[in-house]
């Protein structure tokens, strides 16, 4: 199945001749690295896309001018699909359960398919390398040597993960949480100093362009600015966005923070309230859909994990017409199908205030969902209801 669904997904690439744009990006920005020129005066592509990543990761794109195009895009196709596997084996760790090799194997070769890994992997994106990053720290035992900084690094290369060294310093993880900070510091200050004009303009004054990212009432933008813009009919929602996005961010936090610091409930939570707070969350930023999918399925709700895949795989956003401007124009009845992403996790939400002040069977690391047949879709025994610490 895997060889089959990776195939075809290969063939799809070559018949739709798919750009990968933002790997030429990144090239681009590896180019301009190298060449010493404005690191965010560029555009490239027949979508005029620009950087908009901080210096540091214009540095560590520079290995990508060392390829020709072609083989810069197999590169990634191939790096993105090993690195789907190996989020999938992080994400067992998350749930604490093991992995076995037809579960990991069947869930590469469904995940290809999933709107955000397919868009991720179509882009040429970085998501994934993102989100294994920090699933990998935050799995490490605590006290592990330099727990954070990984975190931190990658913080330093797309700044939305900084929500969870937020998380680690509310949860009492001080140390791990300033060894992410200090990681994160060390990649400003090797972007000071590598490309100084660069780093200075970034941070007083690209940072704050979200309309250079892109537009934020489109139906790509899978996050509250983009449900309210659409809701509303406005390209600039304004307070309407940044009251109810502030409360979203807090209260994620917050529950997160009771649900406890370990397990993989308060992990999920820290990624699905960033990915609501921030001005533009892509689709293709859902990529956390992996762990939550993992998580459920190996914790034996396997029903909820089926309505999920089948969510992620139906992409109901793409489906509602959104040529031109005709994105806020949806009308009533067709918002939760344009916002498939902040429905969902506006729910996940309000199940973890649920767990966390209405249940009173759940341990520190959150809910216990009763399991099937006394065995993870994982294949491993079956195990205590309860998370295991770590």
């Amino acid at each position: 199945m895997l060889a089959l669904s990776f195939t075809a997904f290969v063939a799809l690439c070559l018949i739709q001749h798919i750009a990968m744009a933002d790997t030429l990006v990144y090239r681009a920005e590896g180019r301009a690295v190298v060449n010493g020129s404005d690191l965010y005066g560029f555009t490239v592509t027949e979508w005029e896309l620009p950087a908009t990543y901080p210096p540091f990761a214009a540095i560590l794109f520079v290995p990508t001018t060392w390829l020709p195009i072609p083989a810069l895009k197999v590169c990634f196709i191939l790096g993105n699909t090993a690195l789907l596997a190996l989020l999938v084996h992080l994400s067992c760790r998350l749930a604490a359960r093991p992995t076995r090799a037809p579960f990991l194997l069947l869930a590469v070769a469904v995940g290809i398919w999933l709107e955000p890994v397919f868009q991720t992997l179509l882009f040429g994106q970085i998501n994934l390398a993102i989100v294994c990053l920090v699933v990998w720290d935050l799995t490490r035992p605590a006290g592990a040597l330099g727990k954070g900084f990984a975190l931190g690094v990658a913080t330093g290369v797309k700044l939305t993960p900084g929500i969870f060294i937020v998380h680690l310093l509310l949860t009492g993880r001080v140390r791990e949480g300033l060894t992410a900070l200090a990681s994160f510091s060390g990649t400003v200050l090797l972007g000071a100093l590598v490309l100084p004009s660069a780093t200075v303009d970034f941070f007083t004054r690209r940072l704050y362009e979200t309309g250079r990212v892109g537009l934020a009432w489109i139906v790509d933008n899978q996050s509250l600015q983009g449900l309210i813009a659409r809701a509303l009919h406005t390209e600039h929602p304004g307070p309407a966005w940044a009251v109810p996005t502030a409360f979203v961010g807090l209260a994620g936090l917050w529950l997160a923070r009771r649900l406890g610091g370990g397990g993989p409930w308060p992990v999920l939570v820290t990624a699905v309230t960033g990915l609501l707070v921030s001005p533009i969350s892509w689709s293709h930023h859902w990529v956390w859909c992996v762990p939550l999918l993992v998580v459920l399925l190996t914790r034996g709700n396997r029903l909820l994990a089926a309505a999920l895949t089948v969510l992620f795989l139906a992409r109901p956003h793409w489906i509602l017409p959104h040529q031109g401007d005709l994105d806020l124009h949806f009308p009533w009845w067709q918002q939760p199908l344009g916002a498939p992403y902040p429905f969902l996790g506006l729910g996940l939400l309000a199940a973890a205030t649920w767990a966390a002040y209405g249940w009173r069977r759940y341990g520190d690391s959150g809910p216990r969902v009763p399991r099937q047949g006394g065995r993870g879709v994982g294949g491993g025994a079956g195990e205590p209801v309860g998370d295991r610490a770590g």
